[in-house]
């Protein structure tokens, strides 16, 4: 799926973190969402490296990136520390400044990392989220039933871990199969990459403190960035499926005004899975929007 790329490891703050690189021209970060590895970028991935140096991660927890066990502040997946992540792959390929494009749990790392380190991202496109601490803020019963999994994934361990790991491959299912698309917008070889990785030990523990970490420290930070006024300054555009929940939930472009200066944006006739529901739609606004 991934052909001309070359697979390495990275050693981050937390242990290594799994990367592909392909191409030439300016950087391009690419971070993937839950329960998902950085396969979901192999419609788009082939394409953008025709004209930037794409370099793929998986997030620590996923994918064959390590899985640290988590600590009782959830610092360890708080996305400060996983942005730490990113920073580190991208110096490790020579690349002090780059550009973003991240969906979901990825693009709240992307979101972090953009306020964290300014001086490392020139510009970002998130994927079908507005920011957490507004999600968490204006929750109302539509978004809880659409979004089960970031209420169940909080709970105190092991219940979450133990219910998860009873079935992994059911809870993948059950997470991407209720969206809009269902299961029929994964192709096979990317599928059978998802379930492999949300078998291995510890996915299952890495993934509740992720949420964890989101429902809890990194929402003291969200509100420190609000309570001194820092936005993003970089230029940053938001796209969201149509059919999603986070369109019809939230006013995704007036939540991200809130959060950064320079923001554009629009949904796309699609689901959450926008980089494999439309690829050819997501390709045609990333090359318009990053630099080249």
């Amino acid at each position: 799926m991934f052909e001309n790329f070359v697979a390495g490891t990275v050693q981050g703050p937390a242990g290594r973190i799994h990367t592909l690189r392909g191409g030439s021209g300016q950087p391009l970060l690419l971070l993937h969402g839950h329960p998902q590895t950085h396969v979901m970028w192999h419609q788009v991935a082939p394409k953008l490296a025709e004209h930037f140096t794409v370099v793929a991660m998986d997030l620590r927890g996923y994918g064959d990136s390590a899985r640290p066990p988590g600590d009782a502040q959830h610092a360890v997946y708080s996305k400060r520390e996983m942005a730490r992540d990113a920073v580190a792959v991208m110096q490790h390929h020579g690349f002090g400044r780059f550009q973003v494009l991240a969906h979901d749990r990825g693009a709240r790392v992307a979101h972090r990392l953009a306020v964290d380190h300014p001086e490392a991202v020139e510009r970002l496109m998130l994927l079908d989220i507005a920011p957490t601490l507004a999600m968490y803020s204006n929750t109302t019963e539509a978004f809880a039933t659409a979004y089960w999994h970031w209420f169940f994934l909080i709970q105190p361990p092991p219940l979450p871990e133990a219910l998860i790991e009873s079935g992994p491959v059911r809870y993948l299912h059950g997470v991407m199969g209720k969206r809009h698309a269902g299961m029929t917008a994964f192709a096979p070889q990317a599928l059978a990459e998802y379930e492999r990785c949300a078998q291995i030990p510890g996915t299952a523990h890495a993934i509740c403190e992720d949420y964890r970490a989101s429902a809890t420290l990194d929402l003291v930070h969200d509100r420190a960035d609000v309570a001194a006024g820092r936005k993003l300054l970089q230029p940053l555009h938001v796209l969201w499926g149509e059919h999603g929940a986070v369109g019809k939930c939230f006013d995704v472009l007036a939540l991200w005004r809130e959060r950064a200066e320079a923001v554009s944006g629009s949904s796309l006739p699609c689901g959450h899975y926008i980089a494999e529901e439309a690829p050819g739609l997501l390709l045609a606004q990333a090359l318009n929007f990053f630099k080249t």
